[in-house]
């Protein structure tokens, strides 16, 4: 990843490309990204020469690059090093030397799919609250670490708040719905059965996912956009 990176303007959304050879995945993560704030979708490609032709393009910035390492022309880890840009790796890649390469590569994260639509949210959320602290003229620690934790989906660091006895319940009777259905589970479905909302139970299944109670596909319909469905591991 290139140290090249010139300070953001605050009152600009920060430029996302879209790197993926599915062209519905890459919709669903350019839908996430443009829902973000501070985030603005820059494109996507299917390519790892499409995404560099998108970066090179005269008048066109990117500052994140959301980048699959399957793609169809070259391998993502040679893309990753190639892009003058910060980078997340979105791929179904598990292999530990593949994530430690990647990681020394440059990529500011590492999401394995399949994973929750929150999951990639909340980094993208953290990437925002990261380049407002380092995009400073000088970073003290405190705030340093902040943006650091930030880039894991966390708050700042150290100040989490405590998940109340309410919320426990709530998580209770998500994860039961769901352990105990015949089969996989839309969010829709687990807040109609649970009484709750379809943003609440998303919140509650993305958690799940992230903490490996409940493992996140997509289902795939005959017309529209893939929806995301949830079982136990």
């Amino acid at each position: 990843m290139s140290t090249s990176r010139t300070p953001a303007d605050p009152q600009r959304p920060l430029s996302v490309l879209v790197v993926d050879d599915d062209f519905r995945v890459a919709g669903l993560h350019a839908d996430i990204v443009a829902e973000t704030p501070g985030c603005a979708v820059a494109g996507t490609a299917g390519s790892a020469e499409e995404a560099l032709r998108a970066v090179r393009r005269d008048g066109t910035r990117v500052d994140l690059a959301l980048v699959d390492l399957y793609l169809p022309d070259r391998p993502g880890l040679e893309l990753l090093r190639a892009l003058p840009c910060d980078t997340f790796v979105l791929s179904a890649a598990d292999e530990g030397r593949t994530v430690r390469t990647a990681l020394a590569a440059g990529a500011l994260a590492y999401l394995i799919k399949p994973f929750a639509r929150e999951t990639l949210a909340a980094r993208l959320r953290g990437y925002v609250r990261y380049r407002q602290a380092t995009d400073a003229e000088t970073v003290g620690q405190d705030a340093l670490d902040d943006a650091l934790a930030a880039l894991s989906g966390g708050g700042p660091a150290g100040r989490r708040s405590p998940t109340t006895a309410a919320h426990a319940v709530t998580r209770e009777l998500v994860l039961g719905t769901v352990r105990d259905a015949a089969g996989p589970l839309s969010a829709g479905e687990v807040a109609a059965a649970v009484g709750v909302s379809r943003a609440t139970a998303q919140r509650y299944l993305a958690d799940m996912v992230a903490h490996g109670l409940l493992r996140m596909r997509l289902r795939y319909g005959a017309a529209g956009r893939p929806e995301q469905e949830y079982r136990v591991p």
